[in-house]
Parts: structure tokens; sequence; C-alpha cells
């Protein structure tokens, strides 16, 4: 075992490396948990964005792809990676200076460059003349990504949609239009297809309104109740609840439903669901910042939490679930996995892993663009510094407070 690897066990299991995650999660200020997100985000965000915009993704990016697929994941890998990776800073970019304080900030440099990054980045990734144009219409995987994408538009429809020039506006909606090819199952997938929907209809160009009624409905005929939908008509204990299919009916009934009466029927019970979903995530993590590592695309890490983020961002958090004790908690878990020893490489790309570097946890569609998932869960860094998600002195989570002793009211399931 490598020695770094086997220092960080020894750590863990006398205890020395649990008491810092969970002491440190209350004693830090909101301001140092926004610079350490800000430092994760730019962690995540740089080899990515500054490869793509130079259009040299594909000849910088490591693919890794643990089943020995790596040629067949190479069709793929680079469009998980710019979707996943921007779908997760998109709001943060759209924020703009109402979360600067100052033009002349480091946040404020810091969020200019890499938007402009981004721009950039979308060029490269859909022009044919780009040694970077990406694969939107190949196989099934690029339905994924192009909703991700798509995803990222939909949340900062000002700095990554208004402010492109017009030919990149124009290749952007046929990279989107083009993935009507495939053919979605019926499952989760359903989503990526009326999430494309949903960009569409940002940019103005015909949409197929038939493609989103049936992924609503399919999904409100899968709800299994208490929160929770079925991934199709199964149920699956993963977190595909929260990777994609909570945060994209969200996404999508708020750009599309406005004016469709049975759509905004829908609203009321989705956000309540996810409501009730964030509360339960929030109880997921335990009081050494640890979560239950269990089902599919576990190498995502702690996008495990992008619906609880989502929610945070919305500032539709549940009764007895403060803004602060979420910030504290999402900080320690993002600690936990960030500085695991062998998480990113020698040059900062991500490695398939949960906590570290652990090959085998993945499944055959899983390479190192997947991995950039990982990035939803800083959806709340738009949120103003002054909001009391940051502003807020830090309050320790839901299992720190029972496993310590506090007396918390009862937990009650969703009632319909």
């Amino acid at each position: 075992m490598h020695s770094s690897r086997r220092g960080f066990l020894e750590a863990a299991a006398g205890g020395a490396f649990l008491r810092p995650a969970a002491s440190d999660a209350e004693e830090n200020t909101g301001a140092a948990d926004r610079a350490y997100w800000l430092s994760v985000a730019a962690r995540l965000a740089e080899p990515v964005l500054t490869a793509l915009s130079q259009r040299r993704l594909r000849a910088t990016m490591p693919v890794e792809a643990p089943h020995g697929n790596v040629d067949d994941r190479r069709l793929y890998t680079h469009l998980e990676a710019f979707g996943r990776l921007i779908a997760g800073i998109a709001p943060w970019l759209e924020s703009g200076p109402a979360a600067d304080h100052g033009a002349a900030s480091a946040e404020a440099r810091q969020r200019t460059r890499l938007a402009e990054l981004a721009r950039q980045a979308m060029a490269a990734a859909t022009d044919p003349a780009s040694p970077d144009y990406l694969n939107f219409t190949h196989g099934q995987q690029p339905l994924v990504d192009a909703a991700f994408l798509a995803q990222a538009l939909l949340r900062a429809p000002g700095e990554l949609w208004r402010k492109l020039d017009r030919p990149t506006q124009s290749r952007v909606v046929e990279a989107l239009r083009s993935t009507r090819a495939i053919r979605p199952g019926a499952s989760n997938w359903l989503l990526f297809s009326a999430t494309v929907e949903a960009a569409l209809h940002l940019a103005g160009e015909p949409w197929d309104s038939m493609r989103v009624d049936y992924a609503l409905r399919q999904h409100q005929a899968w709800y299994k109740g208490d929160g929770v939908y079925g991934d199709g008509a199964q149920f699956h204990w993963d977190y595909y609840n929260s990777f994609v299919i909570q945060p994209m009916l969200l996404d999508v009934l708020e750009s599309l439903a406005p004016g469709v009466p049975d759509w905004e029927a829908m609203r009321p019970p989705v956000v309540a669901r996810a409501r009730r979903y964030a509360a339960i995530q929030e109880r997921m993590i335990g009081p050494d910042a640890a979560f239950p590592w269990m089902g599919r695309s576990s190498a995502y890490r702690f996008g495990a939490f992008h619906l609880l983020a989502a929610i945070a961002l919305r500032r539709q958090l549940p009764e007895g679930v403060s803004p602060e004790q979420v910030r504290c908690a999402l900080t320690a878990v993002m600690r936990r996995m960030v500085e695991a020893p062998g998480t990113f490489d020698s040059r900062g790309w991500l490695t398939v892993g949960f906590c570290g570097h652990q090959p085998a946890i993945a499944e055959p569609y899983i390479s190192t663009g997947s991995l950039y998932l990982c990035a939803t869960a800083l959806l709340p860094l738009a949120l103003d510094p002054a909001d009391p998600f940051w502003s807020g002195a830090p309050q320790p989570w839901t299992a720190r407070k029972i496993w310590r002793g506090d007396d918390l009211p009862a937990d009650h399931a969703l009632a319909e």
C-alpha cells in the first residue's frame, strides 16, 4: 500500500483525521468556508476550462477508464468534464457584482476570468474546425452531458448564453438539437431530453413540448413516496435522485411551467418532495462528515449532494435545517473528499474514487470526465456572502447534534 494512503488510514483509525474534520466545521467562519469552496471551484475548473479554452483538452486531459475501455470512453469523456463542471459553477458565474463587494475583489477577478474561459470553451467545444470539437451525436452518452451543458445554460443565461457571439450560439443550438437522435431509456434519462428542450426554449428556438411532458409525467408516476422517485419503475438505493432527477425536475419546471397549467400544478409537490429529500440528505452526513457509500456512480463524490446544494441555493431548506448547518456539513464533506490522498493526480486532474484513488469502484461508463459531476455541490457559491448561508455563525449539522445528545424533534415522513 502506498505510504501516504497507509498514513491516511492509520490517522483515520486513530481518530486524528476525524476530529479535525468535525471541529473545524464548527470553528471556521463563513468567510473561511467560502474561501475554501472557491479554492475547490478553482481546483476543479482551472484544468478543464484552461485546456478547452485553448483547444487542448483532448491533448492534455488524461483518460482513466478502469475497465480497460479507454478508447471507448475517450469518445465521451471530454464533454462529460465540460458539461458537468459548468453545470455546477454556472450559478456562481451568473451571480455577478452583487456577490463581489467591489469589482477589484479576488473573487470577482476569479469569476470574471472563469466565465470568460467558459465562453471560450463553449466556442471550442462546438466549432467543427476545433481540435476539441466535442461529440454530441455518436453513441448514447452525449445526451447525458449535453443535458448538463443545457442545465448550465438555464442556470447562467446571462454569462453562458447571452454573452456568446452569434456564431457560437448557433453552434450550441445545433449541438443540442443534434442529441434528439439519441433515444433515452425509461429512466432518469428522460430528464436529459427534457433539459435539452428547456435550453432550446431559452435560446428562442423551436422546442418539443412532448419530450418535456413525457419526462415530467413519467417521473410523477415513478414517485415512491417520502421525497424519493424511482429511476424508472424500480427504486434504486443510490444518489440518482440527487445527481439528476430532482435538480433537473426543478430546473425544467422553473423554466417551462409558467403558462402551462398541468406543469404548474406539478411544481408544488415537486418542490415539497425536493425539500424532504434535502432533509434526508442533510441527515445522512455523519458527525465525522462521512456519508453512506452505496449504489451506482459513487465516483461522483460530493456530487451526491447536488440536490441539497440546489435547495440551499433556492433558499428552500426544510424546517429545522438551517443554511449555516448545511454550509458546515458540506464544507466538512468536501474537506474529507478533496483532501484524501490520491483524489487528484500530479497534474491536478481528478482520479477515479470515492475517498481518494479507488479505481475498483468504477462502473464501465466511468472515466475521468465523469468525475466532474462533483462540482454540482458548489451551487451555493452563487449566494451573496451576506446571505445567512455564508454570513451566519457556524452550526452543527443534524447528525452532530443528535450524537452529542441534543434533544431534537422526531423526524417524520412527507405526507401527501
